[in-house]
């Protein structure tokens, strides 16, 4: 990552908005008939999400995200900053697929659409840009874990399993020892986006996620996990493991599982 944080505010946003490139992954009739941050480019979040066997879990695979990202006229070079309207958990799912693709400098808007549209202007324009070459890579240094790594963690006291779904689907089953932490307990819903810094530390040390701790983050298809990746990285948690099969490849693999 850049020096930048891995959330970044509406208002420096705003302020520095010519420095970074925008990408709106909200659908093509939301970017174009609702409107969009000016200088936004569109990348739907169905374009950069697989159900085919191109990469792990939900990944589209590097020559998807090649032709995705070319298309939509960014270089490996840009400061990317994405949103969505949904309290930033489809646009945090754009950052950790380009933090698997090799785009380090990807960032997060706090809020969403909804929170920017109060207070600052927006644009039916479609900026122009020229397509690229571009060319991502996959890092040895991925932030995923398997289900072998998620097993042998089970009996591990050092490491927190955050099960990221409501509560519901939680006690239908979870990962043995899992705690729950719906992602949307760390959203706020009259900024619409993240807690307050103080307020998501509390929350998370009363549960016993503390910066020291290894955590793993699961879900179902590893859409929600996204968002609560990006925030524990932005309060500067080091050690978060990604389950990108979560519990869809768990229960194929026959992987225990508990009820409450």
């Amino acid at each position: 990552m850049s020096s930048l944080p891995w959330v970044v505010s509406r208002d420096w946003l705003a302020a520095n908005r010519d420095e970074v490139r925008l990408v709106d992954v909200r659908d093509a009739w939301e970017y174009d008939g609702i409107g969009h941050i000016p200088g936004a480019v569109n990348v739907p979040f169905d374009e950069y999400r697989s159900d085919g066997d191109e990469d792990e879990g939900k990944l589209p695979g590097l020559e998807t995200w090649n032709r995705l990202m070319a298309e939509a006229g960014v270089t490996p070079e840009d400061t990317l900053v994405a949103y969505d309207d949904t309290h930033g958990v489809f646009a945090a799912r754009f950052v950790v697929t380009a933090l698997n693709y090799g785009h380090t400098d990807v960032h997060l808007m706090d809020g969403d659409y909804s929170a920017w549209n109060r207070e600052h202007e927006t644009t039916s324009e479609t900026p122009g840009f020229d397509s690229t070459d571009y060319e991502g890579t996959i890092p040895d240094d991925r932030p995923l874990i398997s289900a072998e790594a998620v097993l042998d963690a089970l009996d591990d006291d050092d490491t927190v399993i955050l099960d990221t779904r409501e509560d519901w689907e939680y006690e239908e089953g979870h990962i043995p020892g899992a705690q729950v932490l719906d992602w949307r307990d760390l959203v706020d819903e009259e900024t619409r986006g993240l807690k307050p810094e103080a307020e998501l530390r509390d929350l998370l040390d009363s549960m016993g996620v503390t910066p020291e701790k290894r955590v793993i983050l699961y879900c179902n298809t590893a859409r929600r996990i996204s968002h609560t990746y990006v925030a524990l990285r932005h309060l500067g948690y080091e050690h978060v493991d990604f389950y990108e099969g979560s519990l869809t490849e768990w229960e194929k693999i026959d992987g225990p599982v508990e009820t409450a």
